[in-house]
């Protein structure tokens, strides 16, 4: 039976070689006198891992002999900046630093935070090159907007933990931001693929990512793009197909929040979902590939996160509001109503239970009323942002969509 002590002596010596490997391997060429390497840092890691031990309370001799270490990378850092050689001259002493603390880290906390601390250095070391260069291609905007998303998921929403239910609704603020950082993740990455990763890859296949974060956005930009270049069957497709991916965005969002209601949308979602991506492919490949589309926006902000929110908060209490006094055949016109602004929303209150007394089938048949009220819309903005005599049939194929929508609102089972 191997001591569990020599079970993680072998861990902090296997991962302080393999750093040691890397960096080696890493800088060999272009820094042969640095500090540092296959033998450092396994004896810095042993060093940091003994000198903690001996008195790990306050770690005072950990602290003493990373005093040494930092007067020795110091004189370092001073002979390069003479030499004039910066080149390595920040990371060369961090790793030192980072293999003198991977002692204590293997040692004392469990296994997988020490190999994921060595795996992630040896990545970030080996990777430089790459990270560089997308550094060079993000814009300072881009990395503000992922801070923004960061504040959403990682400030704003541990704060509404625990607070009562809003008047006049049954969700909680944190439902509420909660439903927020959903539709915003998906949007997010929707908008970071469409831009970073399939950029160039032709209008159909950013329709498709476009839809997953608004297929109203999408038609729009499409249907301007009309205006200028034609409307080509690839733009009629593209103009479909974003809203095959509003089914299946609702439906993804509904199963998050309410499963019952996500398993009683399944069959007339996906249904939709699969006739409006079998029009627009049949649409698209009547015309030639086109590599070239608008930029697209970002959609995650602050404000608009805020608004959202407030939008969310207000719908909650106006479907309790209609339900209350017009009943289900006030909700399914409100239903009609909101499908002609932002249907998220409206979908993510009913599936929170934002309105009391609301059961599954009348939530189900307002949310399928709701998606075809906005398809509606949408072949409307076709016809108008586009101005094309061509723009009928996108339009035609949006309303037709839009009908059978109302055909399975109506056969759900009651």
């Amino acid at each position: 039976m191997i001591d569990a002590g020599a079970e993680r002596l072998a861990l902090l010596l296997g991962l302080s070689l393999f750093f040691g490997f890397a960096f080696e391997g890493f800088y060999a060429e272009e820094l042969p006198r640095r500090p540092g390497g296959v033998r450092t840092f396994p004896l810095l890691a042993l060093a940091g891992g003994g000198l903690f031990l001996l008195e790990p309370h306050f770690a005072a001799a950990f602290i003493a002999g990373l005093l040494v270490v930092g007067s020795w990378i110091y004189a370092y850092v001073r002979r390069e900046l003479k030499a004039e050689q910066p080149e390595g001259m920040f990371m060369v002493p961090v790793c030192n630093l980072l293999a003198y603390a991977l002692g204590p880290i293997a040692l004392t906390q469990p296994p997988w935070v020490g190999v994921t601390v060595a795996v992630a250095a040896v990545l970030l070391l080996g990777g430089r090159r790459p990270l560089h260069d997308w550094a060079r291609r993000v814009p300072a905007q881009e990395v503000m907007t992922a801070a923004q998303f960061l504040i959403l998921v990682g400030v704003v929403l541990p704060l509404l933990a625990g607070k009562p239910a809003i008047p006049y609704t049954t969700i909680t603020p944190f439902g509420v931001w909660l439903a927020v950082v959903a539709v915003s993740s998906i949007s997010y990455a929707s908008y970071l693929l469409q831009r970073y990763v399939f950029a160039g890859h032709g209008t159909f296949l950013m329709s498709i990512l476009g839809g997953l974060y608004s297929s109203t956005a999408t038609t729009v930009v499409l249907s301007r793009r009309a205006r200028d270049e034609g409307m080509t069957p690839e733009l009629q497709g593209g103009i479909v197909v974003a809203t095959a991916m509003m089914y299946l965005r609702i439906l993804l969002v509904c199963f998050l929040f309410n499963v019952g209601l996500g398993r009683l949308l399944a069959a007339p979602l996906l249904g939709l979902a699969t006739v409006s991506a079998v029009a627009a492919v049949l649409r698209a490949r009547l015309g030639g590939r086109s590599t070239t589309q608008a930029d697209p926006t970002n959609p995650l902000q602050i404000w608009t996160a805020f608004a959202f929110a407030v939008l969310f908060i207000a719908i909650s209490m106006l479907t309790t509001f209609v339900r209350s006094h017009l009943g289900n055949s006030g909700v399914y016109g409100l239903a009609a109503v909101v499908g002609v602004t932002d249907i998220d929303p409206f979908v993510l209150s009913l599936a929170q239970g934002g309105a009391s007394g609301l059961g599954l089938v009348t939530a189900a048949t307002a949310i399928v009323i709701a998606t075809s009220s906005n398809n509606v819309l949408k072949a409307i903005y076709t016809i108008a942002f586009s101005r094309r005599r061509e723009s009928w049939i996108p339009a035609a194929i949006l309303g037709g969509i839009a009908l059978l929508g109302l055909a399975a609102a109506a056969l759900l089972p009651r």
